[in-house]
Formats: C-alpha cells, sequence, structure tokens
C-alpha cells in the first residue's frame, strides 16, 4: 500500500514535496475536486497523509469521498479524523448518514458536532443538501424541537439574511433589538459594522471591527477585509487576508482578493505571487488572469500583460470584458488598429457599454478615422458618458 502512494506522490511532487503543509495539500484538492477530478484530489490527499497525519487530511479526503460516491471509505476517514482531531469528523458522519437515510446515526453525530468546537450554524445545517432524504422524518422534527442556537445567534442569522436580501429598515430594526438586549457584545458589534457596510459607511465599520478583529473570529475578519478594501484601505485589507491565510482557512479565494489589494497598493511582485499560486491551482480562471495582466501593465509590461489577456480570451471568447482588457494594452502600446478590433468584439457582444464606444473612438481618432471617431463619441454620449462631450467639442465641432 505505501509503495502505491509513493508512486502517488512521485506523480504530484510539486504539491506533496515534505515542505508541503496539510493545508496547501487542501487548497490543490479543492480545486480538482471542484471541477470534477475527485480522485485526483484524494490522491493528492493520501499522499499527504502518507507524509503527516492530520485529522483535516482524513476530514477532507472523506468529504471528497462523498463527492466520489465512496460512503463507506468517507465513513473511515471521518472516524480517523475523529480519533486525531476530538469531534473534527462529527459533522462528515452526520452528512453522510444523512446521504444514507440513516436519521438516526446522523443525528447523532450532528448532535456531537454542535456541541463542539467545529459547530456548524443553523443556516449552513438547514441549507445542507445531504440531509433533504432524513429532513422530513420524526427523528428530525424531534431534534429540532430543541433549542441548539442561542436567541442571540438566532438573531445574527435574521439580521444576515435581512442584508442579503436588501431589507435594510429590517436589518437596522433587528439591529436594534439586539443592541437592547445585548449591549457589548461582539457579535452585535459585528452585526452592527454589517449593517453600517451595507449603508455604505465603510469607514464606520472598519473602526468597529478593529476592535473585536483580535478574538481570531473568520467572519469578523472576511467582514473587516471587506471593509477596508471598501474605504480604499488595500494595505489593511492586504494585512487582514494576510490573517485569514495564517489562520489556513481553505479559501483559495482569500489569495486572490489579497493579490487585488497588493496590486492596488503597487506591490507588483507580490501581487504576481500570489496571482501564480492561484493559477497553480485554477488554471484558465477569468479573474486571475485579468488581475495578473492588471498588474503587468501597471509594471509598464504590456507585451506581457497581452499575453495574459490573450490567454484569458482563449478561455473566455465570450467575455466582452476579456477584449476590452487586451483593447487597453493595444492602446498602451499605440497599437490602433488591433485595438480598435478589440473594442469592436467587446461591443459586438455588449454593445451598451459607453466606456467601449469613446476607448474605441479614441482608438479611431488617433488612427486618423475622425468621422468613424466622432461617431463613436456621439454613441458614448448618448449611453451616458459625460466624457465623450469634451472629445465631441474638440474633434468633431468644426
Amino acid at each position: 500500500m505505501k509503495k502505491t502512494i509513493f508512486l502517488v506522490s512521485a506523480f504530484f511532487l510539486p504539491w506533496i514535496i515534505s515542505g508541503q503543509s496539510s493545508f496547501e495539500a487542501i487548497l490543490k484538492s479543492r480545486s480538482l475536486s471542484e471541477s470534477g477530478e475527485h480522485l485526483k484530489a484524494i490522491e493528492i490527499l493520501s499522499s499527504s497523509i502518507y507524509l503527516k497525519e492530520d485529522g483535516r487530511l482524513y476530514a477532507e479526503r472523506g468529504n471528497v469521498s462523498i463527492l466520489a460516491g465512496d460512503g463507506d471509505k468517507a465513513i473511515s476517514d471521518f472516524r480517523t479524523a475523529n480519533e486525531l482531531a476530538e469531534h473534527s469528523g462529527d459533522y462528515g458522519l452526520a452528512r453522510i448518514y444523512g446521504l444514507k437515510g440513516d436519521a438516526k446515526e446522523s443525528l447523532r453525530y450532528l448532535e456531537m458536532n454542535l456541541l463542539s468546537r467545529y459547530r456548524k450554524s443553523e443556516k449552513e445545517v438547514l441549507l445542507d443538501p445531504a440531509f433533504t432524504t432524513i429532513e422530513y422524518t420524526p427523528e428530525w422534527r424531534q431534534f429540532w424541537k430543541k433549542e441548539w442556537f442561542t436567541a442571540l445567534e438566532t438573531g445574527i442569522s435574521e439580521l444576515e439574511y435581512y442584508i442579503a436580501a436588501g431589507k435594510k429598515r429590517e436589518a437596522a430594526d433587528k439591529l436594534s433589538e439586539l443592541q437592547g438586549m445585548y449591549k457589548g457584545k461582539d457579535e452585535v458589534e459585528y452585526a452592527n459594522a454589517l449593517v453600517l457596510l451595507s449603508s455604505a459607511k465603510p469607514a464606520e465599520a472598519v473602526r468597529i471591527l478593529t476592535g473585536i478583529s483580535d478574538s481570531g473570529n473568520e467572519k469578523v475578519l472576511r467582514l473587516l477585509a471587506r471593509a477596508q478594501t471598501e474605504a480604499l484601505n488595500h494595505a489593511g485589507a492586504s494585512a487582514t487576508y494576510t490573517k485569514l491565510l495564517e489562520m489556513e482557512i481553505p479559501d483559495a479565494g482569500l489569495i486572490l482578493l489579497r493579490a487585488d489589494c497588493y496590486r492596488k497598493t503597487g506591490e507588483n511582485a507580490r501581487s504576481m505571487a500570489d496571482v501564480e499560486k492561484y493559477l497553480s491551482l485554477y488554471p484558465g480562471d477569468n479573474s486571475a488572469l485579468r488581475l495578473a495582466g492588471k498588474v503587468k501593465s501597471a509594471e509598464g509590461n504590456n507585451l506581457s500583460a497581452l499575453e495574459y489577456f490573450n490567454e484569458n480570451l482563449k478561455y473566455h471568447p465570450g467575455d466582452p470584458e476579456c477584449y476590452i482588457d487586451r483593447a487597453n494594452s493595444f492602446m498602451a502600446l499605440k497599437s490602433w488598429e488591433p485595438a480598435i478590433s478589440d473594442y469592436s468584439m467587446s461591443l459586438d457582444l455588449d454593445p451598451s457599454n459607453p466606456d467601449a464606444w469613446l476607448s474605441k473612438g479614441v482608438a479611431q481618432s488617433n488612427s486618423g478615422k475622425t468621422e468613424d471617431a466622432c461617431h463613436d463619441f456621439r454613441y458614448a454620449l448618448k449611453l451616458g458618458n459625460k466624457r465623450a462631450a469634451d472629445y465631441i467639442s474638440k474633434y468633431c465641432i468644426k
């Protein structure tokens, strides 16, 4: 068995060398699993387990085994996870027994999860499709007669729902209620920041969240990073994303968000390092390729930027923004005709973009096509781009 695992390890050598952390293995396995390559994801995790026994790796392999349709293997892995880190596999066991339709066993493990430090939120449990087959059973109804979540937790969930649904007044009313009942609680401060952020007051949200962020609470830190970004404090946001990654939150999206913050603070080398790491997990990702091209453009390396934009178009030929990105690089290189062509392609896909019409007009003007440029400027103005009026005045009124 160990020989087999060693051969698999050799195949995935870049990801399972001895210096690789469990965290990196989990990120890689998730990227593979999300693309439907469950067996490869399992191989990555198995190779890492061979090098280091870690409850997180077993729990993650259990989750992938569920997706691969191997329930027995999943059960074995979740039980091993429990042996290595007590209760870390309980929720996985609750899910797999739920999928099997065994309400009694499923709820036994769900109860242990809700009483542990790994407890899931009420929303996570109730929206989990793994429990669909048992949610109408007598056992399920009896289970939820008990108050598993505090009134404060339920209130926060209700407020989050209102925010997500755009019901600002209801959210404000719920916040007022919670402040009256639980004044000074960190959870209420989090809720206050959430309401402030939804009301376009990011600086105030940052001030409140900074006071409670030392707790290492993932939800608080995620909201803080978002508030810092909206407050244009990109250096602060990158530091918060770094803290989340140091906590080994298994979400590769945090890497890309930090990369964008680094780009906005001019830390291009750091930004590219993050983008390249993300692309090693998700090759061909639209946002990552676009960000890579923008970083190269910011460095003044428009030829390298074009390589990323070309690759993005190869993967996403139906995205008008991809043509705009490449056209902007052609503009920086003063390659007017290719820029006109790309802006035109973008407008074929989305003719309602006033900025693209204006940019195309500028390219037309620079290539000596004044009449065509004036048509584009006027169309941009018609669609609401007020800057087009200056171009019309300069180039189109004799």
